[in-house]
């Protein structure tokens, strides 16, 4: 008894999901969606710093060999000995960094970069109104369309219909051969 329900609403089930069919609608018109999207861009842009490098010391440092050489050489005999060594590599280092001088200034080109937003119109969307079996209908689709539009029609059954299904069998109605019948399935 449980089958003769059961197979009926099965069949009908199986037949809504299996027929289907492809038509086209004419296409009454197409609207473009347009949003402003933000779209990042690196921008970059260079501009020419100029730095002043540092000495590299060598004209102290000879100096102060130098100074130290004629204190040495002047200061005589004792501590007036160490006393002209030690102004002598003083004045030595400070005239030999005179001597050499500033080094010309480095001029280098800076690139700095930097993410900003742009904001674009773009299309994201259409809405398209379109005309089937006398009546208009409107959906929103990713693409134009075109002219006309494919349509997968598929039969549903109405809740406000009804159907007369075969009545079940009665409890004398013969019972069919062993292995003809569904396994029951608990």
């Amino acid at each position: 008894m449980k089958y003769s329900i059961c197979l009926p609403v099965l069949a009908t089930a199986c037949l809504a999901f299996t027929v289907q069919a492809d038509e086209f609608a004419r296409v009454v018109t197409t609207t473009p969606i347009v949003q402003q999207v933000a779209v990042p861009r690196q921008v970059c842009s260079q501009q020419q710093v100029t730095t002043q490098p540092h000495k590299s010391g060598a004209g102290a440092l000879m100096g102060a060999i130098a100074g130290g050489t004629v204190g040495s050489a002047i200061g005589g005999r004792g501590s007036d000995r160490a006393l002209g060594t030690a102004i002598g590599v003083f004045g030595g280092a400070i005239f030999g960094d005179k001597i050499e001088g500033a080094p010309p200034p480095e001029v280098r080109t800076l690139q700095t970069c930097s993410n900003q937003n742009f904001y674009e119109s773009r299309i994201v969307a259409y809405n398209v109104l379109y005309e089937y079996a006398g009546k208009q209908y409107t959906v929103q689709m990713p693409q134009d369309p075109g002219p006309t539009l494919r349509l997968q029609i598929t039969p549903m059954i109405s809740s406000n219909q009804n159907y007369n299904y075969p009545p079940p069998p009665s409890a004398g109605s013969p019972v069919p051969p062993p292995g003809s019948a569904p396994p029951y399935v608990q």
